[in-house]
């Protein structure tokens, strides 16, 4: 899993009007399912967030906490901590972009190991 700074994925976000936003998403979501082995589209998770018009993004958040949280799990010398209920928050109060921000820290901390 490649490193990607937060600051700068959060930037080019902002300046793109969330274009790098949906980029950002497809990336975290293939680089996860890949480590943890799983057989899951990150197209088709992106195109159910874009058409349902942002509901399925709110379960993605949540689901994308649960797939971390079974990387660090997964991984020795990694502390484990499910923050699949704070992504879900954030994503409900409008606050998305922190929690792709907190998932890219996690998922920078997981490729160190």
């Amino acid at each position: 899993m490649p490193n990607r700074s937060v600051g700068t994925s959060i930037l080019l976000t902002i300046i793109t009007c969330n274009f790098y936003g949906f980029y950002w998403i497809y990336k975290l979501t293939d680089e996860i399912t890949d480590y943890n082995g799983e057989n899951a589209s990150a197209g088709t998770e992106l195109l159910l967030s874009i058409v349902t018009c942002g509901i399925y993004g709110i379960y993605w958040n949540y689901k994308m906490g649960k797939r971390i949280y079974q990387a660090q799990s997964n991984t020795d010398g990694v502390t484990a901590s499910d923050d699949s209920v704070l992504y879900l928050l954030l994503a409900i109060f409008g606050l998305g972009i922190v929690s792709l921000a907190i998932m890219q820290n996690n998922m920078n901390n997981l490729s160190r190991w």
